[in-house]
C-alpha cells in the first residue's frame, strides 16, 4: 500500500515545488528537471496501474478457472450420487421414511428457533432497559445522599449560629 501512495506523494510534491517556485516569483514554465521529475512520477504512477489492473486479472482468471473446476466436481459428485442411489439399499424405505421425519422435525424447529431468536432479543432488550433504569436509579440515590448531607451541614451551621446567638443573649 505504501508503495502505491510513493508516485501519488512524488506528484503532489512535485506540484507544490511548482506552486511555490510561481509563487516566488519564477516563470509560470517548469523546470527540464521539475519536467522530468513529473513525467518520471507519472510513469511510475502509471506503471503502479497497469501492474494493479494485470494482477486483477490474472486473479479473475484463476477465480474463473476454480470455478470451472467446481462445477466439472459438482456434476461428478452428482453421477455418483445417481450411481449411490441406483444401489439398492435393504433398508431403504426405513431410510426414507427417517429422512421425512428429520424433514417434519427441521421444518418445526425452524420457527421455534426463530421465536428463541426473538425472545432473546427482547430479553437482551428488557434487560438493557432494566439496567438503564437501575443505572439511573443508583444516580439518582447518590444525588438524594449529597441532598440530604448538604441539608444536614446547613442545618447544623444554622443550629450553631442560633446556639450562640443565644449564648450572646445570656
Amino acid at each position: 500500500m505504501a508503495t502505491l501512495n510513493q508516485p501519488h506523494e512524488q506528484l503532489q510534491t512535485l506540484m507544490q515545488a511548482g506552486q511555490m517556485s510561481g509563487s516566488l516569483g519564477f516563470s509560470g514554465l517548469m523546470s527540464k528537471e521539475d519536467e522530468e521529475m513529473s513525467q518520471s512520477a507519472l510513469s511510475t504512477f502509471k506503471a503502479k496501474e497497469e501492474e494493479i489492473e494485470k494482477k486483477k486479472l490474472e486473479v479473475k482468471e484463476r477465480v474463473q478457472a476454480q470455478l470451472g473446476r467446481i462445477e466439472e466436481e459438482t456434476r461428478r459428485l452428482a453421477s455418483i450420487q445417481e450411481e449411490l442411489d441406483a444401489l439398492t439399499d435393504p433398508m431403504k424405505k426405513e431410510v426414507t421414511l427417517v429422512r421425512k421425519k428429520i424433514d417434519t422435525v427441521n421444518k418445526e424447529l425452524k420457527p421455534l428457533g426463530h421465536t428463541c431468536q426473538k425472545k432473546e432479543r427482547e430479553y437482551k432488550e428488557a434487560l438493557d432497559a432494566f439496567n438503564e433504569k437501575n443505572k439511573e436509579k443508583v444516580q439518582l440515590i447518590t444525588r438524594l445522599m449529597e441532598l440530604v448531607s448538604e441539608s444536614e451541614k446547613e442545618r447544623m451551621k444554622k443550629l450553631e449560629e442560633l446556639s450562640k446567638s443565644i449564648e450572646t443573649i445570656q
